[in-house]
């Protein structure tokens, strides 16, 4: 119910449904075969289907730290989204953590180097969705409230089962670092909150089932960045960020600190990461370029490397036979120190497309991994080249076109960043980055083109196998939210955020384009449209929720929506229909969902809402408040979804958590 009036109603005499969204009415008429016998009332079903997380293509390094390890069974760590990845390279298998539901912060590997602590960011939700998780991860799906709150999980990184929730209720906006103690069997758990007042805080995490706080207090009056038990004091918290580092004592359950003393040295902005040498001295890097060595115990530098990287230093690595690999920022430089602090001589420079050097760690042998800031993971050996083994967007992702006939599938976000992907072996096949920003894509039915419609109000076509520039053209100065080629390939349609479709006759194979009209008659900007089968119609959607259609031929609006009732349509992307409007949350304000789509076979359909959720309907999906399968994972607003052509696999893309996710859809 939104308010005293229903959401939706049946208009019988009509052959129509009357849907409200903010009060504004959307009336659907139902097929003609459809008006006598069709039930208001009758309840959906839930689809046979389901569907298995496969694989995540993305990784947080834009604005984390500290977030990637190796682990004995051979798997790296990392996360993205809600999601956290045990990704194995050399088998090319991954794993998945998903006892988050929002984004995921920061990471942390216990001694024993199988239980994983992660922190997580206040999460979003409506009272009533826990069910949503059941099936994901049974710990605490008692605690409604629980769920959106702040907290950090302790689990078990063979099995993927959540042994213990910390926090909950205590962290105010999220958890920034954490990390458990080394010296006592890490027993001990430290946590930073990244609210205004920085609070540490120091917990015996394996005390029931939601651990014991021993204390805590405000960090800092600056953001924290890092912060670390020492390895062998067993008493001893180190933390750094802005304007600062400290030296923590724990005893008798409070925690007392020694700033650290720069004396001759300028304090820096910035103290960017923290770690540790051989003998317990700690090492940190700064905004500077500077590397300090703090004597073990002291609040003093005992030895500095002043300009070791030209401009900050993001992350600092301790290799097992003692000598340490500094990454830097600014000029994207590995470079290699022995235990004396001297410079081995041996450095790596990073591409610039895969951006700065953002955590470093040391993989097998001598081998190391490296997380940027664009979002990649890269291995090699310091003093060779490095080759990406996770690429990914780094900026809001809105694109995403599943090839007509292939296992591939196309992304392209606002960081101008296109990708063709190998849905089988998870690996771009190429990338192309462009001059504008991109919004939406779709291939030809032939697939050897795929269109893109970019904000600036251009549009361009690329070869799909040499990535080559085909055309591009200019409508207006708008973003165009949507591009659809008719299914016979002989038109574009091109829905632009100015309340316009841009009409296109296509030849010679999708290579050539000439304008043939605008479509106008939207107040608002066109979000969604949709080609019938025969490729006589369009179908569309905009921002203050129309649904008006259009004749391709006449080039212009059918105003009678009534007597296209009976049209087929090729494909579901509109989310305002008769066929669709049952996958409408009660209460919604319309902007809950944002894209959707029909698998082939015409028996599924799967929307991406604003919950962070990927939701798996029977198709058509008609009858009100239709159930669903739903899934998590996903962390800020999913943006698009779609099958591929033989609908064994869904795709799904995230908006600002930049990351892609593959669903297997499995019987």
């Amino acid at each position: 119910m939104a308010g005293k009036k229903k959401q939706i109603e049946l208009r019988k005499e009509e052959g129509a449904v009357r849907m409200f969204l903010r009060g504004r009415p959307i009336t659907m008429y139902m097929p003609t075969n459809m008006m006598e016998s069709y039930n208001f009332k009758e309840k959906g079903t839930l689809p046979a289907e389901k569907l298995k997380l496969d694989w995540v293509y993305g990784y947080r390094g834009r604005d984390c730290r500290s977030n990637l390890y190796l682990l004995p069974t051979g798997e790296i760590v990392y996360f993205v989204a809600a999601v956290v990845v045990l990704y194995n390279v050399d088998e090319q298998l991954q794993r998945h953590y998903l006892g988050h539901n929002d984004d995921v912060k920061c990471l942390a590997v216990h001694p024993d180097r199988i239980t994983i602590a992660t922190g997580q960011v206040t999460g979003h939700g409506r009272d009533g969705e826990l069910d949503t998780y059941k099936n994901v991860d049974s710990f605490y799906n008692k605690d409604v409230e629980f769920w959106y709150r702040a907290h950090v999980r302790v689990w078990d990184s063979v099995t993927l089962h959540t042994l213990h929730v910390i926090g909950a209720g205590d962290f105010e906006r999220g958890v920034c670092c954490v990390a458990f103690s080394k010296s006592d069997g890490g027993a001990h758990l430290l946590a930073v909150d990244e609210a205004n007042e920085h609070i540490l805080s120091v917990w015996e995490w394996q005390k029931g089932e939601k651990g014991h706080k021993i204390t805590e207090t405000k960090a800092a009056n600056e953001p924290v960045l890092a912060a670390e038990f020492h390895p062998t004091e067993k008493n001893l918290i180190v933390t750094c960020g802005k304007s600062h580092i400290c030296f923590w004592t724990l005893d008798d359950a409070k925690l007392s600190k020694k700033q650290g003393v720069f004396e001759k040295h300028d304090k820096p902005k910035y103290v960017l990461c923290l770690a540790f040498a051989e003998n317990g001295d700690a090492i940190t890097g700064d905004s500077n370029g500077n590397i300090f060595v703090w004597g073990k115990g002291t609040n003093r530098i005992s030895c500095s490397m002043v300009g070791a990287h030209d401009g900050g230093i993001f992350s600092l690595c301790v290799m097992k036979d003692g000598t340490l690999v500094s990454g830097g920022g600014k000029d994207r430089k590995l470079i290699s120190w022995d235990r004396s602090y001297q410079q081995t001589g041996t450095e790596s420079e990073i591409a610039e497309v895969t951006g700065p050097v953002r955590t470093i760690t040391q993989g097998k042998g001598d081998d190391v991994f490296v997380g940027t800031t664009r979002n990649a993971i890269l291995r090699g050996r310091v003093g060779e080249p490095f080759e990406p083994t996770v690429e990914a967007h780094t900026d809001e992702l809105w694109g995403l076109a599943a090839h007509p006939n292939q296992h591939l599938f196309l992304t392209c976000a606002y960081d101008r960043r296109v990708f063709l992907w190998n849905a089988d072996t998870h690996t771009p096949v190429w990338s192309k980055i462009l001059e504008d920003p991109a919004q939406s894509a779709e291939f030809h039915p032939n697939g050897t083109v795929v269109g893109i419609g970019l904000q600036s109000g251009r549009w361009l076509v690329l070869d799909t196998s040499s990535k080559d520039l085909v055309t591009v053209h200019t409508d207006g100065n708008e973003q165009h939210d949507c591009v659809r080629y008719s299914p016979d390939g002989n038109f574009l349609a091109i829905g632009s955020h100015d309340n316009i479709i841009y009409l296109y006759s296509v030849t010679e194979e999708g290579r050539k384009y000439s304008r043939v009209g605008k479509l106008t008659g939207h107040s608002s900007f066109v979000t969604h449209l949709d080609w019938s089968s025969d490729s006589q119609y369009i179908r569309s959607n905009s921002g203050d929720y129309e649904i008006l259609y259009w004749s391709a031929a006449m080039c212009r609006q059918v105003p009678a929506a009534a007597s296209l009732r009976d049209v087929e349509w090729a494909t579901a992307t509109c989310t305002l229909n008769f066929q669709v409007f049952g996958m409408w949350p009660e209460g919604s304000d319309g902007t809950d969902i944002n894209g959707s789509t029909c698998s082939k076979s015409g028996k599924l359909l799967a929307n991406a809402d604003d919950f962070g959720k990927v939701n798996l309907f029977n198709y058509p999906c008609s009858q009100p408040r239709s159930p669903a399968h739903s899934y998590p994972g996903h962390s800020s607003h999913v943006t698009t979804v779609d099958f591929l052509h033989d609908d064994s696999t869904l795709l799904s893309t995230g908006g600002k958590d930049n990351s892609i996710f593959q669903w297997k859809v499995v019987a």
